[in-house]
């Protein structure tokens, strides 16, 4: 049994999504395959629709009972996905686990011990890692023979990068674990010039230590996470079904090289040059305090009272925040930039503004049909729709949502 963990210490870069979906593609490709939630959040369930309230154990319970002297086998918290394709589900309890193990021998080796029962059973194990670094991505990184490591290609990307295969590299040596490492780009948005660049950079640098599948940006993606269906059952003709099959394929034909740690430690050789062009990019697209648009602070919003804006001059910032889609934060200010060419009209309303888009429009850039803002708003998590033409609507390019009272999505974001 060949076991890939998909691991990125950075949150929001598709972990949750390869992990599904490759399963799921191995799995409609023949093989026997086994999806385990190392993640406290539980997504995976949520992805594939498993009910919550009817997860009684999950794999923490399993990966904890030995050190109890009352071990639970995997079996017992499995469900049945498909024909081929089983789920180890997650529990919020995870979030417990390493203080749980404190001063417990080999507590690394949990996840390894418990998939060795099954190594006959399945023919690929994959496993979805939390977005930390801590007993839980180390427990799976031992018990893995490879390593996914899916990396958006957008703002921030290579710092993200550099740092997990530093990761990868300072496991090696504590327990010399020999893993084969691969770099797969994800959320690929070809329309970007910030996501061309990241995706030749991590080609330039990686080579054939990169898979040749992208995963693009997919709306049909999100769609089928919200529905609880890998993206094969929701849409078997989308281009995001057609990517995971690629992948599979890939996957399966690579085969573990006999020199794994030294792929690894290739890989940490080149986080000096990795590091110096996240730099240089970052660097290119920072936002000087002197330039671009005015940001709006927001305090304590009140209905009666609304809040001016001036009309934005356009600067060379402008056309860097053009680079890139989304939601982000920088120094002390929130930007939203999305891509409306056709809209005449563009604003956002939510916990920031008490739901009036009129008091927060975007601002056009140039004719490139690019939208943005910049607020300043207190620290905390906040909810937001886009109005497009008086149409109100998740935010396209944020994966960060919930779903809302009216059956739609709200889009999150978290200022730190």
């Amino acid at each position: 049994m060949r076991t890939i963990a998909v691991v990125n210490q950075k949150g929001g870069c598709g972990k949750t999504t390869v992990s599904i979906n490759l399963a799921s593609a191995l799995a409609d490709m023949g093989h026997k395959t086994l999806l385990v939630d190392m993640d406290p959040q539980s997504h995976c369930a949520v992805g594939l629709a498993v009910p919550e309230d009817q997860i009684e154990q999950s794999i923490y319970d399993v990966l904890i009972s030995t050190s109890r002297n009352e071990p639970i086998r995997l079996t017992e918290v499995l469900w049945q996905i498909s024909d081929r394709l089983e789920l180890a589900p997650a529990s919020i309890d995870l979030s417990a686990f390493e203080q749980q193990m404190a001063g417990i021998p080999e507590r690394e080796c949990c996840l390894k011990n418990v998939l060795a029962q099954v190594l006959s059973e399945y023919d690929y194990a994959i496993v979805d890692c939390p977005p930390a670094v801590g007993l839980l991505t180390f427990n799976a990184l031992r018990a893995a023979t490879d390593a996914i490591v899916p990396v958006e290609t957008g703002y921030f990307a290579l710092h993200g990068l550099s740092k997990q295969l530093e990761t990868l590299s300072i496991l090696c040596k504590r327990c010399n674990r020999q893993v084969d490492v691969r770099v797969l780009a994800s959320m690929y948005d070809i329309r970007t010039k910030m996501a061309r660049e990241i995706l030749a950079e991590l080609r330039n640098h990686f080579a054939d230590k990169m898979f040749k599948t992208i995963v693009n940006f997919n709306t049909k993606l999100k769609e089928a996470a919200s529905l609880g269906q890998p993206i094969a059952e929701y849409d078997p003709v989308s281009r995001g079904q057609m990517d995971f099959h690629a992948l599979a394929e890939e996957v399966i034909g690579s085969r573990p090289k006999e020199q794994r740690h030294e792929i690894v430690k290739s890989l940490a050789g080149q986080l000096e040059a990795i590091s110096t062009t996240a730099d240089q990019l970052l660097k290119s697209a920072k936002i000087p305090k002197t330039e671009g648009p005015p940001i709006q602070e927001i305090k304590a919003p009140k209905a009666e009272e609304p809040q001016k804006t001036e009309t934005p001059q356009k600067t060379e910032t402008d056309i860097k925040l053009s680079d890139y889609y989304g939601v982000s934060q920088i120094n002390d200010a929130v930007v939203f930039v999305t891509l409306y060419p056709r809209a005449k009209d563009v604003q956002i309303a939510g916990d920031f503004n008490n739901w009036q888009p009129e008091k927060t429009p975007l601002h056009k850039v140039g004719t490139s049909g690019v939208w943005q803002t910049k607020l300043k708003v207190p620290a905390g998590k906040y909810r937001y729709r886009l109005v497009v033409d008086g149409h109100w609507q998740q935010d396209p390019y944020n994966e960060n949502a919930e779903l809302n009272p009216f059956g739609g999505f709200n889009s999150i974001v978290d200022v730190k």
